[in-house]
């Protein structure tokens, strides 16, 4: 079969003006003239930032992959997009993950790019730049940063889910100041992201499921020098990809995207899984809805003992055997044929692999907790559907009926929580609403809410919490999310009052508001919406086009892709 034409050539190999200008302003970094004479030349996607400090090992890692696409015969190039931290994006790191992929999208395209290696990490910076390259739709690989080593605290190993911990520890008195201070020092002491299955490491595992990443890229260790080496690995396969036209469409089958449904119920990834999963899928043309992630009634065990829905860290992981190990035990599950980025069936990542540690990584016969996965619950507090986790809830709240206690943003929920005066028991249901995609905006990971003070001091440490935003993935405890339409639309959420009895049923799978269909429709004909629209900028264009969670919160206009042809020349 005859190879396809690079796309480089179309800028490199252009004679006349254009083609003189393309060449001699890359050669004024020193290149050879050879170097863009019919090698593909392959983009190095960097999310690299001091302000994206899960992320700030990229330079090295770039170097290894360069190292990888030298040695198979390439040129590279490396260009950075916009970073996101999530540790420091104010007001929400989600609000900015269509920008970055945005960004990513049209850097691809506009370039004279063949291939392109996305280095990503931090929790948006992977969905973000699969959704832009899936949209140009070149010869792509992933490589993730790799979790941080676990950390070490007065000796005990932490992560990331302990911070929660710790702050209701403090709340009670159990922990002072002087203690959270030295925690804050042990926490995270080396690069890379959190040491837990929190959103980063799910995103990590979830590439590697769909197929776009090398064997063993989810769980590497940031640290562990066997990250370099599969990111050297990742920019020799990158080129071979080139010379074959492998491209996301290829490897993102409706197959791929079950895999890694499959695969997040098993480990116990963040429910922050399914509105990336869903937008990838919304780029690349795959049709996805809530319902294919309702992998609870699939009877899909937790086969990871990981925390927060276990006691392990990201390094005991790869140390057991990574994902690959885990993949093994649910072959009988799994789309065993459908293609990688290596070029062969996804079976040929894990049929060889190993367990090494059967407290960690469980088989399907004897799991580590038979209740597993994201449950979508429906109702009419959630007409298009809302998520929970079950292996992270408490199994007393699984079934339970309780007096809803109303906050009506974020502000409100910060001011009163810890009032004495709070009309609130072990019982009730804190409701948060304005926490969605429009309404915040950005969809922050707030649903997580604390218990209030009164009800800590008591010994209380969970309850049902509901809310239009999100939760960490680091997070745990039995709280709904993505409750959709959010409140800020008219959502059903946006006319719950204090006292108002709701329901959750989480086997049934049901989220019900004990209030009549009449009431409810005359309290939403007086509702008065808190609709504030920005008015310039990103913001603004955000607020006025994205979709809601169960659609994967991408802008509208995004949907779908543009490829990667450029008719036209700049000069």
């Amino acid at each position: 079969m005859e190879e396809k034409p690079l796309r480089s050539r179309q800028w490199f190999g252009k004679k006349g003006k254009d083609g003189f200008i393309y060449r001699a302003w890359m050669k004024n970094q020193g290149i050879p003239a050879h170097q863009l004479q019919g090698k593909p030349v392959i983009g190095i996607c960097n999310t690299w930032s001091e302000l994206t400090p899960c992320n700030a090992h990229f330079r090295e890692l770039a170097q290894s992959i360069k190292n990888g696409i030298y040695e198979a015969g390439g040129y590279p190039v490396e260009f950075p997009v916009m970073s996101l931290g999530e540790t420091l994006v104010k007001p929400t790191a989600m609000l900015y993950r269509n920008l970055v992929s945005m960004d990513v999208e049209e850097s691809i395209r506009a370039n004279p790019l063949d291939g392109v290696v996305l280095l990503c990490g931090c929790d948006k910076t992977t969905p973000a730049l699969v959704m832009g390259a899936c949209s140009v739709n070149i010869p792509t690989i992933v490589v993730s940063g790799g979790a941080m080593l676990t950390g070490k605290y007065r000796g005990r190993d932490i992560g990331t889910s302990d911070i929660w911990r710790f702050f209701a520890d403090h709340q009670t008195g159990q922990m002072n100041d002087e203690d959270l201070y030295t925690a804050e020092a042990c926490m995270a002491r080396s690069q890379g992201h959190c040491a837990v299955m929190g959103t980063a490491s799910t995103m990590a595992c979830m590439v590697e499921s769909l197929g776009l990443s090398l064997a063993e890229n989810a769980a590497i260790p940031a640290a562990d020098s066997r990250r370099k080496v599969l990111a050297h690995l990742s920019g020799n396969r990158i080129v071979d990809m080139v010379h074959e036209d492998l491209k996301p469409s290829d490897i993102l089958t409706r197959q791929a995207f079950e895999n890694a449904i499959t695969v997040n119920a098993a480990i116990g990834g963040s429910t922050n899984f399914i509105i990336h999963l869903l937008a990838i899928a919304g780029r690349i043309g795959v049709d996805l809805s809530m319902d294919d992630f309702n992998t609870s009634s699939r009877k899909i065990p937790l086969l990871a003992n990981l925390q927060p829905s276990g006691k392990y860290f990201m390094e005991d992981f790869y140390y057991a055997g990574g994902l690959p190990a885990l993949m093994k035990e649910l072959h009988e599950k799994l789309n065993s044929g459908a293609i990688t980025v290596s070029g062969h069936p996804i079976l040929r990542n894990y049929e060889n692999s190993e367990c090494f540690n059967r407290e960690l990584i469980a088989p399907v016969d004897n799991p580590f907790n038979p209740t597993a996965g994201i449950t979508i619950l429906k109702g009419n507090l959630c007409e298009n559907g809302a998520v929970m986790k079950p292996s992270a809830a408490s199994p007393g709240l699984m079934q339970h009926t309780g007096k809803a206690v109303v906050f009506e943003n974020i502000e409100d929920f910060n001011h009163r929580i810890n009032d004495p005066a709070l009309d609130v028991d072990k019982n009730s249901v804190l409701v948060l609403k304005n926490a969605g995609p429009k309404g915040y905006p950005g969809m922050p990971e707030v649903g997580n809410m604390l218990i209030p003070k009164k009800l800590a001091d008591q010994g209380i440490t969970d309850m049902v919490r509901i809310s239009d935003g999100r939760m960490s993935g680091t997070g745990f405890g039995t709280v709904v999310l993505h409750v959709s339409p959010e409140a800020a639309i008219g959502g059903t959420l946006a006319i719950v009052q204090d006292g108002d009895m709701i329901k959750l049923d989480v086997p049934a799978g049901t989220l019900h508001l004990e209030v009549s269909d009449e009431e409810i429709a005359e309290r939403k004909s007086k509702l008065a919406l808190n609709n504030t629209i920005s008015k310039r900028g990103y913001t603004y264009l955000y607020q006025t086009h994205v979709e809601q969670a169960h659609l994967g919160a991408d802008l509208d206009f995004l949907r779908g892709g543009s490829g990667s042809e450029v008719l036209r020349d700049s000069h």
